[in-house]
């Protein structure tokens, strides 16, 4: 993890996954960039046909599911507050809140998501982000989402 009170810009797959305590096939973000802090981060996802869902969300037609992108969302949320310079012991993050949700396109294998996380508050051990989800710079989901961080 990173030292306390440091800010990273970018995070690779390797300190995502210290990050976070998802794992396939759960995880979804692969890369993190354009870190500011905990206030502002693009979050990665490169949606590929061999993944689980796809397999019934829908067979001969497949489409990412919305509630993935919101988790998306929240996973890049996440790991900019553990990130952004928490200090202490270790850390964990949790999903608090979801709010004002809506899914605008379809998401396709192939397409690489860019989840949008922009912190609008925060207090104490709580931060609360607007997230837009782009493909190819279309806003396709977007949401509001709060994460709180607990010692692990």
């Amino acid at each position: 993890m990173n030292e306390p009170g440091s800010v990273i810009e970018s995070a690779d797959i390797g300190k995502i996954l210290q990050s976070l305590p998802h794992r396939y096939p759960f995880l979804m973000v692969d890369r993190v960039h354009s870190m500011r802090a905990d206030e502002f981060a693009i979050g990665i996802k490169n949606v590929t046909a061999n993944e689980p869902q796809f397999m019934g969300h829908f067979p001969g037609d497949p489409v990412f599911p919305g509630v993935l992108m919101i988790e998306g969302m929240a996973q890049t949320a996440g790991v900019l507050c553990i990130a952004g310079g928490t200090k202490g012991p270790s850390k964990q993050v949790f999903f608090l809140t979801i709010d004002k949700a809506k899914f605008r396109k379809l998401v396709r294998p192939g397409d690489t998501i860019e989840y949008h996380m922009t912190k609008t508050a925060r207090r104490k051990n709580m931060w609360w982000y607007r997230g837009e989800a782009k493909v190819a710079g279309e806003i396709v989901a977007e949401a509001e989402v709060g994460a709180m961080i607990v010692d692990s």
